[in-house]
């Protein structure tokens, strides 16, 4: 029986590349031995998530998402919830693409990123539930879901994450740590604090020292509490990831991991975000689904193992280049 492809793509995304590829990109699963048809994306709402459920259902073998973090966030709520799953290929044109780093597609060629398929390789990809809803890159509360809410759709496609940046330093000023109560394996949290994370790759905004030592597949989260809100202090942990990864043992922070956790506020309101988007209001419990979807990646070029940590090596780099800049 012929295999079945469809491309559900966001004809907005990446000043247009998609649109303009589609005929090649089309032609690439077609080699691959599918029977290809696309889809473009309206602005209704969840859009991308309604049509990857209706090609689910209807016996699609595979589903390729084409577009930025959002409309593959959209894709694999398509999918997730069900019990049988198509396989999943993303084909990245937005702004950080962190989805697209974590399985080293390459995020600048649409036409590149389709030939993946042609390799034949896929993994079984971790993906995590909050409530009722699937992400598959990050989630969080606090500082985060104030910046990526508050930089423009327009600001983002124009100038990628020097825009987060911006928003970012805009921000800061502003941070104020609040009431959490959050509870995971092991262990729990009660105190102040100016955000929470949960990783599933070691993509963040763009930068991958933040988890240096994520796994895609092992059924568990990376969390991270950022206890400080002292500018200064932020400031300081943010040159540490930047200088290898540092962070990890400082005691401003948690870093731990989890395959469970269960927020709940305290006293103010918290939003979460779910891969850069509202994601609803504490409380809320997150579960890492392991192995939950089939994805083509470029197997072969991502780590075997957990990425080795070496803090004081990574100290020692630092203040060499403290030193040299002297």
């Amino acid at each position: 029986m012929q295999k079945r492809a469809r491309v559900i793509y966001n004809p907005t995304s990446g000043r247009e590349a998609l649109k303009r590829n589609l005929i090649d990109i089309l032609a690439v699963f077609e080699e691959a031995g599918y029977e290809t048809s696309a889809y473009a994306t309206t602005p209704k709402p969840n859009s991308a998530r309604d049509e990857a459920k209706r090609a689910s259902l209807d016996g699609f073998d595979l589903i390729v998402a084409a577009g930025g973090d959002g409309t593959i966030n959209e894709v694999v709520n398509g999918i997730a919830p069900l019990e049988k799953r198509p396989k999943l290929a993303i084909i990245p044109a937005g702004t950080t693409n962190d989805f697209a780093r974590a399985l080293h597609i390459p995020r600048e060629n649409p036409i590149e990123a389709a030939k993946v398929v042609l390799k034949g390789q896929t993994f079984n990809m971790d993906i995590g539930k909050a409530g009722e809803k699937y992400f598959m890159n990050i989630a969080g509360g606090g500082l985060l879901t104030e910046l990526t809410y508050d930089v423009p759709s327009d600001l983002k496609t124009i100038f990628g994450y020097l825009a987060y940046l911006v928003r970012g330093a805009e921000l800061l000023p502003r941070i104020k740590p609040i009431e959490m109560d959050l509870e995971y394996d092991g262990g729990e949290f009660k105190g102040k604090a100016s955000m929470f994370l949960l990783a599933m790759t070691n993509s963040i905004g763009g930068l991958e020292q933040i988890v240096p030592d994520a796994k895609l597949d092992d059924g568990k989260f990376t969390m991270i509490i950022v206890k400080t809100s002292n500018i200064v202090e932020i400031v300081q942990l943010l040159a540490k990831v930047l200088s290898g990864g540092r962070h990890i043992n400082d005691p401003r922070i948690i870093y731990k991991k989890t395959s469970k956790l269960v927020a709940n506020p305290v006293e103010d309101k918290m939003q979460i975000n779910l891969d850069g988007e509202y994601g609803g209001d504490a409380p809320m419990t997150f579960v890492d689904l392991k192995q939950h979807i089939e994805m083509f990646a470029n197997v072969d070029e991502m780590p075997k193992k957990s990425i080795s940590f070496d803090a004081e090596k990574a100290e020692r780099e630092f203040v060499d280049k403290v030193d040299k800049l002297s």
